[in-house]
């Protein structure tokens, strides 16, 4: 189901994102989902995240979707040209995979490969336009597409934190143009920066956002993220809470309270989550119940 026709009834729409294995077995994922995510209503696949390479997330989308849940396909642009970029946006609508999130992706020299040579023939604004084009029945060459066209849910980034707000906005507006019909957010900690950042974008666009969310699992996570990670901040008081109590942080239970409490406060103020595991899914239900979802 498209995660547009969710937004438009009025619900809002919890995702969390999982990522493939680095290789071909899938059983332990499947298993997870069944087990953790069963209240969600999408599960976003990473596409060679952080430019580690993995099993495919078109393959594991399909996977999902023939155990009866709703999958994000997340398409990178780094790794292939427009040509294999439309060849796969074809197959997932083949699929019925309908539910696509825009990235341009991170450069491979971040990864386990990099010497591997990036392509960014596109980048998200380009690729969202393509998606558009494809919905028209028209690949980029001009050529006619042969039946029935596609329809996509078409998904794109934001970081509402930041250091430039502005630019985010310019950035959102891009997106707004080229197709984006929903956004799901960069990790966010402090709640009074996205909830200004959200009232601006309300006001100018208005098209659902959600918001993104992490577990932080420790201090050294949450300092390695303010050092490395673009658009996010993480304020002191939260880390402290993480250095209050070992134990419950190492139990992931200080995480999970923090990461409650930052939905709750922002609730009003977007139209879902998005949840980024990185391997906690089984906080999720504990989140969820805590948050109110």
């Amino acid at each position: 189901m498209k995660v547009t026709d969710l937004f438009k009834e009025g619900k809002f729409v919890v995702s969390a994102e999982v990522g493939p294995p680095k290789g071909i077995h899938i059983e332990e994922m499947i298993e997870s989902a069944k087990k953790y995510l069963t209240k969600i209503d999408a599960i976003n696949v990473t596409d060679n995240q952080s430019s580690v390479m993995r099993l495919g997330s078109l393959a594991v989308c399909k996977a999902l979707k023939d155990e009866g849940f709703n999958p994000i396909f997340q398409m990178t642009c780094r790794d292939r040209n427009r040509i294999a970029l439309e060849s796969d946006l074809l197959s997932a609508a083949m699929f019925g995979i309908d539910n696509v999130l825009a990235l341009t992706g991170d450069y491979t020299k971040l990864g386990d490969h990099p010497g591997a040579k990036p392509v960014f023939d596109l980048d998200s604004v380009s690729l969202l336009y393509t998606m558009g084009q494809l919905e028209k029945g028209i690949d980029l060459g001009g050529q006619e597409l042969e039946g029935e066209a596609p329809t996509f849910a078409k998904g794109a980034v934001v970081s509402p934190c930041s250091d430039s707000l502005d630019a985010q906005l310019v950035k959102m507006e891009r997106k707004i143009k080229a197709g984006a019909q929903f956004f799901q957010t960069q990790a966010v900690f402090d709640s009074e920066r996205y909830i200004k950042f959200a009232e601006i974008a309300k006001k100018e666009f208005d098209v659902p956002i959600q918001l993104g969310i992490i577990i932080p699992k420790n201090a050294g996570m949450c300092n390695f993220m303010n050092n490395n990670v673009a658009g996010i901040s993480i304020p002191a008081s939260i880390i402290d809470e993480l250095k209050a109590d070992k134990e419950r942080t190492k139990a992931g239970i200080t995480g999970t309270e923090i990461a409650a409490r930052i939905i709750r406060e922002c609730k009003d103020y977007c139209q879902g989550a998005h949840i980024m595991t990185l391997g906690w899914e089984d906080k999720i239900p504990s989140l969820m119940e805590q948050a109110g979802l």
